[in-house]
């Protein structure tokens, strides 16, 4: 996932950064799963939050609710680690969820005062039509970004992202924005801060095992920023 540096005005290859709220069935049995990416960079919402990284992750599910824990652990030593965990309900193509995002750069982890904190936490609600997925983001609490008067600006981020096969390849294109001004995104206002396009395959390692590899081309048009990373499965 997932988010924006505290020190940036704060809050992803999952999300990793090529994340999007996961899609559910309501299982009839409990489903857990365990995870680690290994990313070329750490790119999230069209933002470079660090170098080389690792991505743990752990879910369980029942019934279409979900919790799911996820992190970052940057190569380099000057790289932020980050702790996200995620409640979320799913039925159908309707997703819902709240993200608490986490920094070691700044208080500690048990610090959750309205000025000293290093938590920011947001909601999330989706639709998966399946040729197209819609999914808006909004922070509500904790380390936010600022509006133009200073006030909190409860920065928000709506995802446009469209699934297609080619050349024998699963692709996704995606473009994201956020609609009001943010010192969070570095937005005076409406702004289209990601244009994606990902694709991914699976290499065969035996006839029963094989590993993910995915990339992503990323751009940010109110920045300037082009990106391109790649990463691996476990």
């Amino acid at each position: 996932m997932k988010t924006k540096h505290v020190k940036l005005g704060v809050l992803a290859m999952v999300f990793s950064s090529m994340m999007l709220p996961s899609k559910a069935n309501a299982q009839d049995k409990v489903e857990a799963s365990v995870g680690i990416d290994l990313v070329s960079g750490y790119i999230w919402r069209g933002q470079d939050l660090g170098g080389v990284s690792l991505q743990p992750s752990a879910s369980i599910a029942y019934k279409g609710f979900s919790l799911e824990a996820w992190g970052s652990v940057g190569i380099e030593s000057k790289d932020d680690k980050e702790l996200d965990l995620t409640l979320g309900y799913s039925t159908g193509g309707f997703s819902v969820s709240i993200t608490d995002y986490w920094f070691n750069s700044g208080p500690g982890y048990f610090h959750y005062g309205a000025r000293n904190t290093a938590h920011l936490w947001e909601g999330q609600i989706g639709y998966d039509f399946g040729p197209l997925a819609v999914n808006w983001y909004t922070n509500f609490a904790g380390a936010d970004g600022w509006n133009k008067k200073g006030d909190r600006a409860y920065s928000s981020y709506i995802s446009l992202a469209a699934p297609f096969k080619l050349g024998g390849l699963d692709w996704t294109a995606e473009v994201g924005a956020t609609p009001w001004a943010t010192d969070f995104y570095s937005a005076n206002g409406f702004a289209v801060c990601d244009v994606s396009l990902g694709v991914s395959k699976e290499i065969k390692i035996t006839d029963s095992f094989s590993l993910p590899l995915f990339a992503k081309a990323t751009w940010n048009p109110r920045t300037e920023g082009a990106y391109f990373v790649a990463g691996i499965s476990f």
